[in-house]
């Protein structure tokens, strides 16, 4: 009797530290923002400098100006049993001018559903611009869960 309790005991010790060795750490996705090279492009540089210093974006947008989109995510999966869980949602966009020169330069992640700019500290409002941004943070969520994305709503729903 005593021996079975031993056993059982030495189990419900093993079993969290089992499980603790299956948590993974968070795992980036997408563009991994390096700050030294952003720190490289400035107002006024040319999009070959910012292809050069940044690689190809995730994203070039020609609707209502010219734009480079650098997205990126963070997920985590406590356990192999659970779903992913995203931790952080970034764009980093490039605003070209009609010379292909940098016009603006905006990093948003989405907090408390709204888009934040970590740059000038702002939060835009309204806009074309902002829409755009919004579309590309709501798509790069659903790629990466399981069944998520492209499912056509039925009537009703």
């Amino acid at each position: 009797m005593l021996r079975a309790r031993t056993v059982k005991f030495a189990a419900a010790l093993a079993l969290p530290i089992a499980l603790a060795a299956c948590a993974a750490d968070p795992v980036p996705r997408g563009y991994v923002l390096d700050q030294q090279a952003l720190s490289q492009i400035r107002v006024g540089s040319s999009a070959e400098q910012v292809v050069i210093v940044l690689g190809t974006p995730s994203v070039v947008s020609t609707v209502g100006g010219k734009g480079y989109y650098y997205i990126s995510q963070t997920v985590s999966q406590p356990y192999q049993f659970m779903n992913e869980s995203v931790k952080d949602q970034r764009v980093l966009a490039i605003h070209l001018d009609a010379k292909n020169k940098v016009e603006k330069i905006g990093n948003y992640v989405l907090q408390d559903g709204r888009v934040f700019d970590f740059i000038s500290r702002t939060t835009p409002t309204g806009g074309d611009q902002l829409t755009f941004v919004r579309q590309l943070l709501k798509a790069s969520s659903f790629m990466g869960a399981p069944g998520g994305g492209g499912g056509a709503r039925q009537p009703g729903q």
